[in-house]
């Protein structure tokens, strides 16, 4: 007879295993044992027998198979191979997702979609060869962005374990091959596409990606910018700031809209706000990352200038470019523009402030949650900023 004394929890499966060995006649049961419940993790059960009632054994606990939802496991097939297939796929899709920084993804789609509406006169340019164009944008950019983000990981496993452990290639999630292959296929596809669209500002802003993206973290003579704070900095600074702004107002006003390319007051806008955003974004994210960037020797400005400086640099500058935004917004001639303009900055600059001084600058959890609502507040910008007029 044997007695199980576990409370269920309906997401956990497991087998049982023996951590001390039992008589024979108990340990012919366990397999039934293991199909027939669902047990906890390293939950002990205890067993008796029909040759001795009085005597029991808890040396028998459960071992997790898989973290699916719902249903039993059995020593003999833990799970069935659909189930099995579904899980692994679920691993591999979560890795790749850590893998390509979504963030950043998200920063580019956002980025370029706000720019490409700038060209835009009226509701009529809403056509489907804009959308077509923006599309034509998208898709490499995207792909691109996985290959600089991806690089970077390659050549920062090291680094990565002491700074972001959480990433693939650092935790062992993926090997060295496997980010290999995803770097060489994304960045394949991207120029494959950049050459197929037949943009020339297009192309330009993916190969001035691919090649600061490369400097930027290859570990060979010369290159490996982000050992040194300025070069690091120009790098991303040249690519949100100037490449994006530039490059994709040209490709859908001329190459899509068919229109000459003329330098206009929300363009100008943008390039400015975003060179100063750009720059903080770049100083930042460094400030969390000190204690493994001062193991491995990068002389980031968090490392050799000290975080609470570098931090209330970046929040400064951010203030100083919102109030900059609120002279450009009343000084619009539109009103809706001026309106929008005005309070939208307003907003994030107070939410700024705020945020700014509940952040423990002491705690790394404190400031990578800080760098992720600038992203935010990075998003928010680019939502204004078809409204500068």
């Amino acid at each position: 007879m044997l007695l199980l004394q576990v409370p269920l929890k309906p997401t956990t499966h497991c087998n049982v295993i023996k951590k001390k060995p039992l008589p024979q006649y108990c340990s012919r049961n366990l397999s039934s044992l293991a199909t027939n419940a669902n047990l906890n993790y390293d939950q002990k059960i205890t067993v008796t027998t029909r040759r001795n009632p009085s005597k029991r054994f808890k040396k028998f606990y459960c071992q997790p198979v898989c973290s699916q939802h719902g249903g039993y496991a059995s020593s003999s097939k833990p799970e069935n191979d659909c189930d099995h297939f579904l899980t692994g796929l679920c691993k591999q899709w979560d890795a790749f997702h850590r893998f390509c920084r979504p963030h950043t993804v998200i920063g580019t789609v956002i980025g370029i979609s706000s720019v490409s509406l700038l060209p835009l006169e009226n509701v009529t340019d809403l056509s489907s060869a804009f959308f077509v164009g923006l599309l034509k944008a998208l898709a490499p950019s995207i792909l691109m962005n996985i290959y600089v983000v991806g690089l970077n990981q390659l050549f920062d496993v090291e680094i990565d374990k002491v700074n972001k452990p959480e990433l693939p290639l650092a935790s062992g999630e993926f090997s060295m091959g496997t980010g290999i292959t995803i770097v060489s296929t994304v960045l394949l596809m991207s120029f494959a596409m950049g050459v197929m669209f037949k943009s020339p500002p297009l192309f330009c802003a993916l190969l001035i990606s691919f090649l600061l993206g490369s400097v930027y973290s290859i570990e060979l003579p010369l290159l490996r910018w982000k050992r040194h704070a300025f070069l690091a900095a120009t790098c991303i600074l040249i690519v949100r700031a100037i490449v994006v702004q530039l490059a994709f107002y040209v490709h859908i006003q001329k190459f899509v809209l068919g229109r000459p390319v003329k330098m206009t007051r929300s363009l100008a806008f943008a390039v400015v706000f975003m060179c100063i955003f750009s720059s903080v974004i770049a100083l930042f994210k460094d400030i969390p990352d000190v204690d493994g960037d001062r193991y491995y020797g990068i002389q980031s400005f968090s490392v050799s200038l000290g975080q609470e400086k570098v931090y209330w640099f970046c929040v400064n500058m951010l203030l100083i470019a919102y109030g900059a935004a609120l002279v450009v917004g009343a000084s619009s001639p539109f009103l809706p523009s001026k309106l929008f303009t005005i309070l939208g900055h307003t907003a994030l600059a107070s939410l700024l402030w705020l945020r700014a001084r509940s952040v423990d600058i002491a705690d790394k959890a404190s400031l990578t949650s800080f760098y992720m609502f600038i992203w935010k507040l990075f998003y928010a910008e680019y939502l204004l900023i078809p409204f500068v007029r």
